[in-house]
């Protein structure tokens, strides 16, 4: 069955001298294909996560990886997510792969270390002038984004439970450096869970007052949490991904985001 997985790789390799530098890999999450992609690496990509919308080999999820079609595969390189342990990666990656455990989710200027590791992983040349070239690109967007200093509380408020981004997190950073002031400086990440203090939604607003409440949705999500409606602040509705996803796609976010301001 796993046979058919060895097309894309033949393809690849049918390629020739011309992709003789570029290593083989095999990325385990969305953001990293999008970062290799913006690179202008996506040619060296064998094989996906089983969340990407790619059509190459699916090789399992973040936090488990398919060991089976990683043999078939034999990367060179597999870049993954921190949040998988290093036992459970040793466990799935084919013996001569190289693996790298990467992060970005902190802040922007880590997305952009994040970003400099994939470009000398991959064998570029000139990392450090693809930093500089996204940095360029980012603050370039933000700039146009034109946030006045609004005081403003980031939601992911669609499909499950809710969660706030503060400003220790990749997204509250992006909404900061975009002018805004995000509100909830204490959190990366809050996840709205029953019984606690800062509960849901209204709870959040109440506390923090803000301005503009930002939703992000995904793609797949059928309905907002309908407490969105009730509060007293502006809402402004975001594709997720472009956020969700640190790195190159924040770019496609600031353009919504301006686009959004304005409307």
């Amino acid at each position: 069955m796993k046979l058919r997985l060895l097309f894309p790789l033949l393809v690849w390799l049918a390629a020739g001298p011309a992709l003789a530098a570029c290593p083989r890999i095999v990325s385990q999450s969305p953001y990293l294909t999008a970062a290799l992609e913006w690179l202008g690496q996506g040619q060296c990509i064998v094989g996906v996560s089983r969340y990407d919308k790619h059509d190459l080999p699916k090789t399992g999820g973040v936090m488990d990886p398919d060991a089976d079609v990683l043999a078939i595969l034999r990367p060179e390189l597999l870049v993954t997510v921190d949040w998988v342990t290093p036992e459970a990666l040793a466990q799935a990656v084919p013996q001569g792969t190289r693996s790298l455990r990467l992060g970005g989710f902190g802040s922007i200027a880590e997305s952009e270390r994040v970003l400099r590791t994939l470009a000398v992983a991959s064998r570029m040349d000139d990392a450090d002038a693809q930093v500089r070239r996204f940095r360029r690109a980012w603050q370039a967007a933000a700039h146009r984004v034109g946030g006045k200093g609004e005081r403003v509380l980031v939601l992911s408020a669609c499909s499950g439970e809710p969660y706030a981004f503060g400003r220790r997190h990749y997204i509250g950073d992006a909404f900061a450096r975009a002018g805004f002031e995000v509100v909830d400086r204490s959190a990366g990440v809050r996840r709205l869970r029953a019984g606690e203090e800062l509960a849901d939604i209204p709870a959040l607003v109440a506390r923090f007052k803000p301005d503009i409440v930002f939703s992000l949705s995904h793609e797949s999500s059928v309905a907002c949490n309908a407490a969105l409606g009730t509060v007293k602040a502006r809402i402004v509705s975001l594709r997720g991904e472009n956020f969700f996803h640190p790195g190159p796609p924040l770019l496609q976010g600031y353009r919504e985001l301006a686009a959004s301001l304005k409307s």
